[in-house]
């Protein structure tokens, strides 16, 4: 840093240069004394270059050719006849003096530009280490503005300020103490250095490092808009993934439905179509025991209908998430008997293994009646006759666990994750001759209200569906 020669810092700089080059004279000058009676004088003029070079080397030309001068006049002075006058009586003392005047300046010169080197080569050093510190801060983070602290911390220290921050875009303006340097590469404006510092920084040094941090804020800038461009469009791209599998999915789903609804809507309605047809057109014909079995079937065939929409709209409501239950207290025995009494005449297959004394859950009845209906249909469908359905309740770990188990085919392990899914009809599964919908439906109900519903089984050994629900121990008011 160069200091003002008007400051307290330059006047101290200009009087301790002043001060070494005196004293280097008079060393020299008492070293010349010392060596007289042993040489001759006119060489020993030479010595007096042991006083320039130092002063060249550490202040400049602008001190060492002073001290020249001064050595000059002090070697002629001390020890040219006529000695302690400035007067010379041989010419060629001239002579001598001048090749040694001009041999000074010419090697002071040469000292003073292998100093200015010296120091340029150390500052350069500087710069270097400064741009190796700065990139290594940017490549530590994806982002820029978190290490512009640290940048400028160091950017300061190296212009000799006391204080000073960058900022990227600035739209404000230096305080009154700041200088602004601007941080361009190119046409580019990256940002502005505002620095504090006195005595202000060489302007070549500043101009360097400005470029320098310029161009590695901008390179690191760049990186980042390019990292986020990216992570969006990998966003964009999973985005668009996801959409197309869901509407893959959706597609799926929908095939499935109108596979399902479509086989189960044309059986029932056949069978309605075919029963009126007889009944219209051969009433007269028809004994009394037919027609009321006409009547019967096609009584059966609407309470199937009614169930298949009426799975359709429970689903639908489960995978909306839009079957919130409605809590109250009951009695295990007593969803049971409501569930035997919507399965109807069927019922006389199902034996019933109740606890004398069974905690209460906290449940929507109209759901669970769902649950243990879908349960005990699956298990008469799969349960040939005379075979029976057993339900059992057991409490357990702060459980009421409610098993349904039937003498069927059973479930294959491989199935009983799937047993659960809409529309499975694969394997023993919900629905040989079904819509795949009430176990799926069963589960969906049975976890909106707290509860775990799983398949215990394996081929050829029947299946026990089990329903455990959290047990209520202090029941008050409980519904009948």
């Amino acid at each position: 840093m160069i200091s003002r020669s008007g400051s307290p810092a330059g006047w101290l700089k200009h009087l301790g240069a002043a001060g070494v080059s005196l004293a280097a004279v008079a060393l020299v000058t008492s070293a010349i004394f010392a060596l007289e009676p042993v040489a001759p004088v006119l060489s020993l003029g030479v010595l007096y270059l042991f006083a320039v070079l130092p002063v060249a080397a550490f202040w400049g030309l602008g001190y060492a050719v002073p001290v020249s001068i001064v050595s000059l006049l002090a070697f002629n002075y001390f020890f040219l006849a006529p000695r302690h006058t400035l007067r010379l009586a041989d010419s060629e003392n001239w002579v001598a003096l001048a090749v040694y005047l001009f041999t000074a300046i010419v090697v002071s010169g040469l000292a003073a530009r292998a100093r200015r080197r010296t120091v340029e080569a150390e500052q350069r050093r500087r710069e270097a280490t400064l741009a190796a510190e700065i990139s290594a801060l940017l490549l530590e983070s994806h982002e820029v503005r978190p290490q512009l602290e640290r940048i400028s911390a160091r950017v300061v220290s190296m212009l000799g300020g006391t204080d000073g921050r960058i900022e990227l875009h600035p739209t404000g303006f230096p305080y009154w103490e700041e200088a602004g340097l601007d941080l361009v590469v190119g046409e580019r404006e990256v940002g502005r250095l505002f620095l504090v510092a006195n005595p202000p920084p060489d302007p070549e040094v500043a101009a360097r490092v400005c470029t320098m941090v310029a161009s590695l804020l901008a390179t690191a800038i760049e990186r980042e808009e390019l990292a986020r461009h990216a992570r969006e469009s990998e966003a964009r791209r999973r985005s668009e993934a996801i959409e197309a599998e869901a509407l893959r999915r959706s597609d799926a789903a929908k095939t499935a439905v109108l596979r399902s609804v479509s086989h189960d809507l044309r059986s029932p309605i056949t069978a309605i179509m075919a029963a009126s047809e007889v009944l219209e057109g051969a009433s007269q014909e028809l004994t009394p025991e037919e027609r009321a079995e006409l009547l019967a079937s096609i009584s059966a065939e609407v309470r199937k209908l009614a169930r298949l929409v009426s799975n359709l709209l429970e689903l639908s409501r489960l995978q909306a998430d839009a079957a919130a239950p409605v809590l109250e207290l009951w009695t295990v025995d007593s969803l049971v008997a409501r569930a035997l009494d919507a399965v109807g005449p069927t019922n006389d297959r199902i034996d019933v293994v109740l606890p004398e004394e069974s905690p209460p859950v906290r449940v929507d009845g109209t759901q669970l009646e769902h649950v243990l209906v879908n349960l005990l249909e699956n298990a008469l469908k799969f349960s040939a006759e005379p075979a029976r359905v057993v339900v059992r309740a057991d409490h357990l770990d702060g459980q009421v666990v409610v098993r349904v188990v039937d003498h069927g085919p059973g479930v294959p392990l491989a199935e009983q994750a799937r047993v659960f899914e809409p529309f499975n009809r694969g394997g023993r599964g919900d629905g040989e001759g079904g819509t795949g919908l009430g176990l799926a439906i069963a589960r969906g109900f049975a976890q909106v209200n707290g509860g775990r519903l799983w398949v215990e089984s394996g081929a050829d050994q029947g299946s026990t569906f089990a329903l455990a629900l959290p047990a209520v121990e202090a029941p008050v008011d409980v519904a009948p």
